[in-house]
């Protein structure tokens, strides 16, 4: 699979770039068929500065307490935070990052600790990667329950542009990827051609069957 592996960068920035493997994926909720590797913004602390210097601009008017980090990218959710803080309206603001946990419901869940950070805050949502919308839908309900204010979506990877009504600023979009597909598993062409599927893939990666 590796030995398939293309190089996107970033239209603005050819600093910042994610990886992509042709071929059949399996996801919690859908069939793709492309697996976009985003180790390196995830965990090179240069890639992900370069990342959330464009990821910040689009925020620069905009109000922001907290970031939400989904999906691996604290990492990035560090520098998006010194950058809001740098520039712009959130100038000085100590712009906080936090990470839900997960319930044995599968619901996103603060401990007491850390409600505090999202109770009446101004919310921006980072996710790695937009293809359904599912994540966000789950996230939203998250927010509602403790009174969090969404602000924005971020992502590195998104295959649509809005959801619910809000747009969803993505580094990378599917028209970057020739021909990206994303359905239910139940609708795959590819499975009903009989293409076994590669590998499951979610945040974490990828594991080969």
């Amino acid at each position: 699979m590796e030995n398939r592996m293309q190089e996107i960068k970033s239209r603005k920035n050819k600093y910042i770039r994610i990886g992509i493997i042709p071929g059949h994926f399996a996801t919690n909720h859908s069939h793709v068929n492309y697996y976009v590797d985003m180790t390196s913004i995830k965990t090179s602390s240069k890639m992900a500065k370069e990342a959330a210097e464009e990821l910040a601009a689009v925020y620069n008017s905009t109000h922001i307490e907290t970031i939400i980090c989904l999906e691996g990218t604290e990492v990035l959710g560090a520098f998006l935070a010194r950058e809001l803080s740098s520039s712009g309206i959130n100038n000085g603001v100590d712009v906080k990052v936090v990470t839900p946990e997960l319930n044995a419901n599968n619901q996103l869940i603060f401990r007491d600790n850390t409600q505090k950070l999202i109770w009446g805050k101004q919310v921006v949502v980072l996710v790695s990667s937009v293809s359904t919308g599912k994540t966000i839908e789950r996230t939203l309900d998250c927010l509602r329950y403790y009174n969090g204010q969404l602000a924005g979506i971020a992502a590195i990877f998104s295959a649509i542009e809005e959801t619910y009504g809000v747009k969803v600023n993505a580094i990378f979009s599917a028209d970057e990827l020739p021909e990206y597909k994303s359905c239910p598993g139940e609708q795959c062409g590819m499975c009903k051609n009989g293409v076994k599927v590669d590998a499951l893939i979610n945040s974490f990666g990828y594991s080969k069957l």
